[in-house]
């Protein structure tokens, strides 16, 4: 049965972090931040996050902002502007509408682990994406890391 993962670093250790893709033997990292370059991103700023994936796991990385939510619908639901779930249907109608299914393949995303930095995927566009990939490959198995 294809995988698809998801992580979030906060809350985490860099052992405790690689170690765990390690573990379920993730092939790839795919990073759904907006801003993967922040000094409070630590061991998961873009340039190291990517090299400390090849050197401690061999595990590809790649950057996809087409997966992230805008700043702007980022600063409405922090602000409290909108609620859970305002801010689902509308990251939802987001991902929908940039087309991000029609030329993917189940292949593309089989052993994946999708990346933000909630530590939890309650509340966390990665889970949203997970499950919005699952309605078109409904073979995969999604595995929230915690």
């Amino acid at each position: 049965m294809p995988k698809l993962y998801t992580i979030g670093f906060t809350k985490k250790n860099a052992e405790k972090f690689f170690n765990t893709l390690i573990d379920h033997k993730v092939r790839k990292v795919i990073d759904t931040r907006i801003n993967n370059e922040s000094q409070l991103a630590g061991f998961a700023k873009n340039k190291d996050l990517k090299y400390f994936l090849k050197q401690i796991g061999n595990i590809e990385y790649s950057h996809e902002v087409m997966y992230a939510p805008t700043k702007e619908l980022l600063e409405k639901y922090r602000k409290k502007e909108i609620n859970w779930e305002e801010y689902t249907n509308q990251y939802l109608a987001l991902i929908k509408n940039r087309k991000i299914i029609d030329n993917l393949l189940i292949e593309d995303i089989d052993g994946c682990c999708l990346l933000c930095s909630e530590d939890t995927p309650d509340k966390c566009h990665r889970r949203l994406l997970a499950e919005y990939l699952k309605i078109h490959f409904p073979s995969i198995e999604i595995i929230h890391i915690v």
